[in-house]
């Protein structure tokens, strides 16, 4: 799911940080903004190129077209069903590059709670690894796109926002898109997300033939909801802190 927010003042990077570490941080931060940048960049141009290919027979023609789909969204529609041929592979390896945010924990390169960090970074590989790889539906739903798109856009300004922060410049109109953007970000990643797993389960056959890994994946997009609900009043707190002069809380810098 995507990754939870939370609050930093530079300040403690600045008391605590070796200069070695706090070079690394800024640097590995910078790298990952410009990857998604980069993540961002494919996927919108996916989805506004006519010539994008088309999508898998089997999956996507118009005949899997829903019908409360607006015809002058058809287009647009048929793009995002094959966002993965142009976006999959980047994203699967820009996204593999935050395992390093586990071993800045352990580490103790930032202040973050090692349990949160590691389930937030398996949520999303479990999908690029677990999920889209295995399963043509998965890499042919439109909600693949939606998730990239979320995805690359919440993270752009994320790593940007922690880079900044360690400079010691957290810019204001940054730390409001920071703080703000995950109101739209994160129902539509995570519920994206949930989708797309939602995409592999084999509804055509009769519950009682369904193997345990379908029946996992039916209990996860089940408890996914609720995850959603606790992370997102989780965020409207923070954004609530840090807006309100009540920065007490310590994030990550990844």
């Amino acid at each position: 799911m995507p990754q939870k927010t939370k609050t930093k003042s530079h300040s403690a990077h600045k008391k605590s940080t070796p200069p070695l570490v706090k070079a690394y941080l800024v640097l590995y931060n910078l790298l990952s903004a410009c990857g998604w940048s980069y993540i961002l960049y494919l996927t919108l141009t996916h989805l506004v190129t006519p010539s994008s290919p088309p999508p898998p027979p089997s999956i996507s023609t118009p005949a899997y077209i829903p019908p409360f789909v607006p015809q002058a969204l058809v287009p647009l529609y048929t793009r995002a069903t094959t966002a993965s041929t142009a976006v999959g592979t980047p994203t699967l390896y820009v996204q593999s590059a935050a395992l390093l945010e586990v071993l800045h924990v352990l580490l103790g390169f930032v202040r973050s709670p090692l349990g949160t960090t590691a389930t937030q970074v398996a949520s999303r590989l479990y999908l690029v690894w677990g999920i889209a790889p295995r399963f043509e539906s998965a890499r042919a739903s439109p909600f693949f796109a939606s998730m990239v798109l979320s995805w690359s856009v919440t993270e752009v300004i994320r790593y940007t926002f922690y880079a900044a922060s360690l400079v010691g410049a957290e810019p204001r109109l940054l730390t409001w898109l920071r703080y703000t953007t995950f109101y739209v970000l994160y129902p539509t990643g995570a519920g994206s997300e949930a989708f797309v797993a939602f995409a592999t389960l084999p509804l055509k056959t009769p519950l009682n033939e369904w193997d345990v890994e379908s029946i996992g994946r039916a209990v996860l997009f089940g408890i996914w909801w609720p995850g959603l609900y606790v992370m997102y009043t989780y965020m409207m707190k923070q954004r609530r802190k840090v807006f309100g002069g009540q920065r007490t809380a310590k994030p990550k810098s990844s």
